[in-house]
């Protein structure tokens, strides 16, 4: 038998642009041309900012077994749940972003400029807001959005002195959307088929 010839040029890099929006805001476009997508996210998108190590997409499958007394391994693996989330640390660390990683609350702005004073107060418990999370690589021929996310990990701030810089450490986990689906993921081209 020959060698066979390992394909490698499907190598995903750099950590990407992710995004936030309100709930129920429109999806973007996909517009291919060139084998990547052309379209720029609709106007409800915002940059959700740099990220002290990028972010991390996580898929988990929580599975059980069904056993018989008469056989030593499962007669069969069942689903009992899933968790579709994303992880990040945000170095932008200012109200706007202590509101998305409180899922909410509100944010009063006072004055402008160089007097600007603005209040955060964190949302009643109940009263979370869900969003809408997405991603796109630095190459443009992924992306993916989670149309309905919201933020469940515990948030700590930590102040330390030099380089070591507050972070915002946020974990989103996606909820079943409108569209039946805890997620979706886009590729252009050939190459990402």
């Amino acid at each position: 038998m020959p060698a066979a010839t390992v394909p490698k040029n499907a190598i995903s890099t750099g950590a990407g642009y992710l995004y936030v929006a309100a709930m129920a805001s429109a999806l973007p476009a996909n517009t291919v041309a060139g084998s990547i997508f052309t379209d720029t996210w609709p106007g409800a998108w915002a940059l959700l900012g740099i990220t002290k190590a990028g972010h991390e997409f996580d898929y988990t499958v929580n599975t059980d077994t069904i056993e018989a007394a008469e056989y030593l391994d499962p007669i069969m693996t069942v689903i009992t749940g899933r968790v579709t989330g994303v992880k990040m640390e945000l170095q932008q660390v200012h109200a706007t972003n202590l509101k998305r990683a409180l899922n909410g609350g509100t944010l009063a702005v006072s004055g402008s400029g160089a007097t600007q004073l603005n209040t955060f107060q964190p949302p009643n418990v109940g009263a979370e807001v869900r969003t809408m999370v997405g991603w796109e690589a630095q190459d443009n021929t992924e992306r993916w959005v989670m149309e309905q996310a919201l933020q469940v990990g515990s948030l700590t701030i930590a102040r330390n002195k030099g380089s070591a810089n507050a972070t915002l450490p946020l974990e989103f986990h996606a909820e079943v959307a409108a569209s039946g689906f805890p997620f979706q993921w886009w590729t252009a081209g050939t190459l990402r088929g």
